[in-house]
């Protein structure tokens, strides 16, 4: 059995409510050509962006059952405590409505912006207990009411951790809004490219030093496209910490957190010598399967040389993985870290 753990689904133009548009917050042109958002589009690359078309891929690569997170851009940074409560509900409501339709084919998670804290427990609560879902998206970073990017791994997100923690429930870690970060020009796809592999490893960074899989122990995180800068940046970072412990006083060390049994990366790292590392340093039986179709940066039969799997393929046929490891890269692992059983 195929199970991929990073995927993602648009609603149907017609799905999104009128307000959506008319507050610019998302919608899809009618004839599916691109997303919007306020100023910004981006062109719909793949019909498997929607469901039929989605279930009609997923076929053909021989994917049994997908996870599909939620949208990125509607993680509704800087946006008011209304205006977010309406786009994470609708995003939501809609993911709620595929898993229930297709829970043979799909697990569906649902979103919450840690910048409005008890609206945030309130929506986890009710997604949990009405809508049957069990993993929670969170962004690396969001910016505060005061106007201030934050980690997502911070104390003052702990109370939605507790929560989740209460739940047993699965969470994803996925960057994004990296050009509002960083006061650089967008050229050549740099902030897909570079900045959303390091606001992951600033996530990882704060989530290892701070204990937050030993303080909340039923929780069972992963961090997107592999987590990769933070892959190749472990050393440093214990460099840092036993060089200067003066600067690390009360927090954890990152040991600590290697290859811990809660805490998994997808395999999205496009080249098989990074995904040798990724084994290696993290542990084949924290690495679950994620192509985070349909995007072209995912594992997509569009982009020239590529096609979904085509790098966990490629560790088995050099052996970087045993056949009983690359089973449990597109099964056991990802039901491990849903919760799930099959």
């Amino acid at each position: 059995m195929k199970i991929n753990g990073h995927g993602h689904l648009l609603p149907y133009p017609e799905d999104i409510p009128a307000f959506m548009r008319d507050k610019k917050l998302f919608w899809i042109d009618e004839d599916k050509q691109f997303m919007r958002q306020g100023n910004w589009c981006r062109p719909i690359t793949d019909p498997s962006f929607f469901l039929n078309e989605k279930l009609e891929w997923m076929e053909k690569n021989g994917i049994d059952h997908e996870v599909v997170l939620t949208l990125s851009q509607l993680y509704c940074n800087g946006l008011s405590e209304k205006e977010t409560l309406d786009a994470v509900r609708f995003q939501n409501d809609f993911n709620a409505r595929i898993q229930s339709g297709n829970p043979d084919k799909f697990t569906t998670g649902f979103v919450v912006q840690p910048a409005y804290i008890e609206q945030s427990l309130r929506e986890i609560e009710r997604n949990v207990e009405e809508n049957n879902l069990r993993l929670l998206c969170l962004p690396t970073h969001f910016m505060n009411e005061e106007q201030q990017w934050v980690s997502v791994a911070d104390e003052s997100v702990f109370p939605l951790f507790e929560l989740a923690d209460k739940y047993k429930l699965a969470i994803e870690i996925h960057p994004y809004d990296g050009e509002k970060m960083v006061n650089i020009a967008d050229r050549y796809w740099r902030f897909h490219l570079v900045w959303m592999c390091a606001q992951t490893a600033d996530a990882y960074h704060l989530y290892t030093l701070l204990g937050i899989a030993q303080k909340f122990p039923n929780i069972r995180t992963c961090f997107a496209h592999a987590n990769m800068l933070g892959q190749a940046n472990f050393g440093r970072r214990l460099q840092g910490y036993d060089g200067r412990p003066d600067l690390f006083e009360g927090a954890m060390d990152p040991r600590e957190s290697n290859q811990h049994p809660n805490i998994y990366f997808d395999t999205l790292v496009h080249d098989v010598e990074t995904f040798r590392l990724l084994v290696n340093r993290s542990g084949a039986s924290q690495v679950l399967a994620g192509m985070d179709d349909p995007y072209p940066l995912g594992e997509m039969e569009s982009v020239p040389g590529s096609y979904p799997g085509k790098v966990i393929d490629e560790a088995l046929e050099q052996q970087i993985i045993t056949q009983n490891e690359f089973d449990s890269i597109w099964s056991d692992n990802v039901l491990r870290w849903l919760g799930k059983k099959w």
